[in-house]
């Protein structure tokens, strides 16, 4: 599927000038390139390196920066590439158990710009049992992104377009509070 075919429902809440963005859980690089094509500055984060192989082939003419990482730590990234205006996680966040999506929206929280925004794309339904996802609920997503001062913006869901039975994606985007004293 296109970008613009995934992300319809949000196009109007991506930054219009040029952001540093993190593309989490980028596969082969999809959302990376389209938003590098309008003149973002992108770091793709992908662990599975047949992905990434096929992504740094077949974007090798965009301005992408890729890293080999994951979350919930994301230690690769480190500290030296600062902070994101946009953070986006498109079918991510259903791998991660309960635990470990605690620890990423901390360090998700750490990345994001204050101001920043938090896009992500959430899968709801039976899951493949040789896939190793997680039940996750928009409702404990949004609590969760809470505790790190990241208040929901845009809530809206879509059919599964493959017509997976009981399959929903639940788009969520977030915007991180300002901080006191910070203009």
């Amino acid at each position: 599927m296109a970008f613009e075919e995934v992300h319809h429902q949000v196009l109007h809440l991506l930054p219009t000038r040029p952001v540093r963005i993190l593309d989490i859980g980028a596969g082969t690089g999809r959302d990376a390139a389209a938003l590098s094509i309008q003149g973002h500055t992108v770091v793709a984060v992908e662990p599975a390196e047949e992905l990434r192989a096929i992504g740094q082939r077949i974007h090798a003419t965009r301005h992408i920066e890729w890293v080999d990482d994951s979350l919930p730590y994301l230690a690769r990234l480190g500290q030296q590439r600062g902070r994101f205006q946009l953070i986006l996680l498109t079918a991510v966040w259903m791998f991660l158990g309960e635990e470990q999506r605690r620890e990423a929206v901390s360090r998700i929280g750490e990345l994001l710009e204050h101001g920043g925004r938090l896009g992500m794309v959430l899968r709801s339904g039976p899951a493949p049992a040789d896939r190793g996802m997680f039940s996750v609920s928009p409702v404990e997503t949004v609590s969760l992104a809470a505790t790190r001062g990241l208040r929901l913006i845009h809530e809206s869901r879509q059919v599964d377009v493959l017509g997976r039975e009981g399959v929903v994606w639940n788009n969520l985007f977030f915007e991180s509070a300002r901080p006191r004293g910070d203009n």
